[in-house]
C-alpha cells in the first residue's frame, strides 16, 4: 500500500507488464526525488528552526546578555528576524543560479551553505569569552542560513513539481513541505533530549549538540541530493536554447501581479508557524511560567500532526483545487487567534497542546501543502525556480519579524496577547487579499512557458 501512494492508483499485472519499460524508471526516479526533498528539506530546516528554539530558551544568556528578560528575547527575536531579511536576496541570487544552470546544483549549495553555517553556532564562544564580537558572529551565520533558506525550498518544491505527474501535482509537491514540518520537529526534539541535562551543563555545553549535529546532517542531506537528476523541463529547456539570461528581470517584468500575489501568499503562514513554534515556547516559559518541556511537548505534538496532514491537503488540491484551500486556512487562522491565546492562558499542558493543533492543524496545514503546487503553477518554467523563491522569500521577510513583533505587543499590552491576535489576523488579511486575486492552476501545464505567461500578465 504504501507503495501505490507514491506511484499512483493500483494496477493490473498486464498493465504493470505493459507500461514497466518506460514507467517503472520514472517512477523509481520519481520516489528518489520525493525521498530527496524530504529528507534534504528536513535537514535543512532543521537547521532553520533551531535557531529560533535556542533564541527562546539560551541565547539571552550566552550571546545576548541582559538583566531583563523581556529585552534580552527582543534583542535575541531581532536577530532571528535578520535571517529573514536576506531571505529574498537568497531567492534572487540562488534562483537565477536554478534557472540558469539548474535546479539540482543549486540544491546542493544551499545543502552546504545551511549546514555549514549552522554548524558553526555550535562552535561560536559566547558573550562572557570574546565580548560583542560573539552576538555580531551568531548574527553573520543567521545571515548565511538566510541566504540558503531563501532558494531551499523553491528549488525543492521546483524540482518536486517538474518530476510530478500533473494531475497529482499537488498531492506529490506536498512532501516537500511535509520535510519543513519534520525539520522543526526535528530541531525540537533535539532540544527536548538536552533538556534532559543537568541545568549546570545544558547551560554550559548542552545547548551547542543541536547545532554540531547539523555537521553529520550535511552529509546525509547531500549523499540523496547527489543521487537525484535534474528536472525534466529544465533538461528540455537548455536542449531547446530556451534558458533566460537574466531571470530575474524576466520575472519581474512578464509575472508583475502573480509576483505580488507570491509576495502575499506567504506572509500569514510565516507569521503562524514562527508564533506557534518559536513565541510560543518563550509566552508557555517566560510569560506563564510553565515548564520547558510543556512548550516543546506542544511544538512536537502539532508539528507532527502537520505532516500527517500534508498529502491529505495535498490530494484534496487536486480535486478541489489550491484557491479554496488557501482561502479556507487564511480566514480560519483570523477566526481563530484570539481563543488560541485564551486557551493558552488556562495554563493547562493538554489543552495548550489542542489549541496549538486545532490552529495549526486547520489554520496552517491547509495553506503550506498546496504551497509548492500554487508557487510552480504562477511562474513560466524558465523563471520558475527565481519567481517562486524570490516572491515567497519576500513575504517571509515580513512574516518572520513575527516573534519580534509578538513579543512587543504582548510588552504594549500589559501581558495581555489580545494585541498578538489581532497582529495575526492582520496578516491573515494580507494573505486573503492575495489568494482572491490568485488564479486556480491545477489544471495548468508547467512545462509550458508561454501558457504560464499568459495567466501572469
Amino acid at each position: 500500500m504504501a507503495e501505490d501512494r507514491i506511484t499512483g492508483p493500483q494496477t493490473t499485472p498486464a498493465a504493470d507488464t505493459a507500461r514497466s519499460p518506460r514507467e517503472a524508471p520514472r517512477d523509481r526516479e520519481l520516489r528518489r526525488v520525493i525521498s530527496a526533498s524530504v529528507v534534504g528539506t528536513a535537514l535543512e530546516w532543521y537547521d532553520y528552526f533551531i535557531y529560533g528554539t535556542a533564541v527562546a530558551l539560551v541565547f539571552n544568556d550566552h550571546f545576548f546578555v541582559q538583566e531583563d528578560p523581556t529585552t534580552g528575547a527582543l534583542i535575541g527575536f531581532a536577530t532571528f528576524g535578520v535571517g529573514f531579511l536576506f531571505r529574498p536576496l537568497g531567492g534572487f541570487l540562488f534562483g537565477s543560479i536554478g534557472d540558469k544552470f539548474g535546479r539540482r546544483v543549486t540544491l546542493i549549495l544551499t545543502t552546504l551553505i545551511m549546514g555549514l553555517s549552522t554548524g558553526i553556532i555550535g562552535l561560536l564562544p559566547t558573550y562572557d569569552s570574546i565580548g560583542i564580537a560573539a552576538p555580531l558572529l551568531l548574527v553573520l551565520m543567521r545571515v548565511c542560513q538566510g541566504l540558503g533558506a531563501g532558494a531551499e525550498f523553491g528549488g525543492a518544491s521546483t524540482l518536486l513539481c517538474e518530476h510530478a505527474p500533473p494531475a497529482r501535482r499537488g498531492f506529490f509537491a506536498s512532501f516537500a513541505q511535509m520535510g519543513v514540518q519534520i525539520g522543526l520537529v526535528m530541531g525540537t526534539v533535539a532540544f527536548l533530549f538536552v533538556e534532559l541535562l543537568p541545568d549546570r551543563e545544558m547551560e554550559a555545553w548542552g545547548w551547542r549538540i543541536p547545532f554540531l549535529f547539523s555537521f553529520v546532517l550535511i552529509a546525509v542531506s547531500l549523499y540523496v541530493r547527489l543521487r537525484v537528476a535534474e528536472s525534466p523541463v529544465f533538461l528540455r529547456m537548455r536542449e531547446g536554447r530556451s534558458v533566460v539570461r537574466l531571470p530575474v528581470r524576466e520575472a519581474l517584468v512578464r509575472y508583475p501581479r502573480n509576483f505580488l500575489v507570491g509576495i502575499g501568499a506567504h506572509v500569514c503562514d510565516t507569521s503562524l508557524v514562527y508564533i506557534c513554534a518559536t513565541f510560543s515556547v518563550s509566552y508557555v516559559t517566560g510569560e506563564l511560567g510553565m515548564e520547558r518541556w510543556v512548550a516543546l511537548t506542544g511544538v512536537i505534538g502539532f508539528g507532527l500532526v502537520v505532516i500527517a496532514l500534508q498529502p491529505v491537503y495535498g490530494a484534496l488540491s487536486d480535486r478541489v483545487g489550491r484557491r479554496p484551500l488557501n482561502i479556507f486556512s487564511v480566514v480560519f487562522t483570523a477566526l481563530f487567534a484570539y481563543p488560541l491565546f485564551l486557551l493558552m492562558q488556562t495554563e493547562v499542558p493538554v489543552v495548550i497542546w489542542l489549541a496549538l493543533i486545532v490552529m495549526t492543524g486547520l489554520g496552517l496545514a491547509p495553506m503550506i501543502a498546496v504551497q509548492p503546487a500554487f508557487y510552480a503553477e504562477l511562474f513560466g518554467a524558465r523563471v520558475r525556480y527565481t519567481g517562486f523563491a524570490a516572491s515567497r522569500e519576500t513575504g517571509a521577510a515580513i512574516g518572520g519579524f513575527s516573534p519580534f513583533i509578538a513579543t512587543y505587543l504582548l510588552g504594549v499590552g500589559g501581558g495581555s496577547p489580545w494585541l498578538i491576535a489581532v497582529f495575526l489576523a492582520f496578516t491573515a488579511m494580507i494573505s486573503l487579499v492575495a489568494f482572491l486575486y490568485s488564479r486556480e492552476g491545477r489544471d495548468i501545464d508547467i512545462a509550458d512557458a508561454e501558457l504560464s505567461a499568459a495567466r501572469g500578465r
